[in-house]
């Protein structure tokens, strides 16, 4: 499997014990490890693609834990980031929340809590993958569909029955019947209302893209 498709699980703490123990724990049940004593030692070999999760101190010399989360956030990354301190504190949790982190774990924790919380910091991420795949391939069927069928799917998305769609269009309702079925084959949708619903979507989800709601 290569790097950028094993799931990993990225520990950055500048207590070396922390490290090294964290590191046996999690390899220990099949886990793949990467450790850094630093934010930035992470941020140096720091790749967007790479799937895993990130086990993180709050405090730490140099960029703290919480700043490096907040970093994260602005580069788009969206790796699930679990944060562990010794000294917590609500506005501190809060923080770490808002910021995006997806568990806050104190200092001295059972293997059995940070074991599952890296567990679902990776289901998680394997989860939200998969959801981007799917709807870029999606994205990918959207630009197969030709203008006709892009002015058509538009018509049908307004509600406008085949007829007068027929009637606008200046072709035949079987025409129309053709374009839909197509529209329908070249998206993978078995229904209309999943067109309308993944169409929608897809619109939110892409907002630069060709809008399909224009029929004009």
């Amino acid at each position: 499997m290569s790097a950028e498709a094993q799931a990993t699980a990225f520990i950055i703490d500048d207590d070396l014990d922390m490290r090294g123990s964290l590191q046996f724990l999690i390899e220990s049940v099949g886990i793949a490890v990467v450790a850094y004593a630093s934010a930035a030692e992470f941020l140096a070999d720091f790749q967007p693609s790479r799937s895993g999760c990130l086990v993180c101190d709050v405090r730490m010399p140099g960029m703290s834990g919480l700043d490096l989360i907040e970093h994260l956030e602005r580069l788009g990354s969206h790796l699930p980031v679990i944060m562990m301190t010794a000294f917590a504190d609500v506005p501190m949790a809060i923080r770490a929340l808002k910021s995006g982190a997806v568990e806050f774990i104190e200092k001295p924790f059972s293997a059995q809590v940070m074991l599952e919380a890296i567990q679902r910091a990776l289901a998680d991420d394997r989860g939200r993958r998969a959801s981007l795949q799917a709807w870029d391939d999606f994205a990918r069927r959207m630009k197969e569909l030709t203008d006709k069928e892009r002015q058509t799917l538009a018509m049908l998305l307004s509600g406008a029955p085949n007829k007068m769609i027929a009637a606008r269009l200046e072709i035949t309702e079987r025409a129309i019947e053709g374009r839909r079925a197509s529209i329908m084959k070249k998206l993978d949708v078995g229904s209309f209302a999943e067109l309308v619903r993944h169409v929608t979507r897809y619109e939110l989800l892409f907002p630069g893209e060709k809008p399909v709601f224009s029929i004009t």
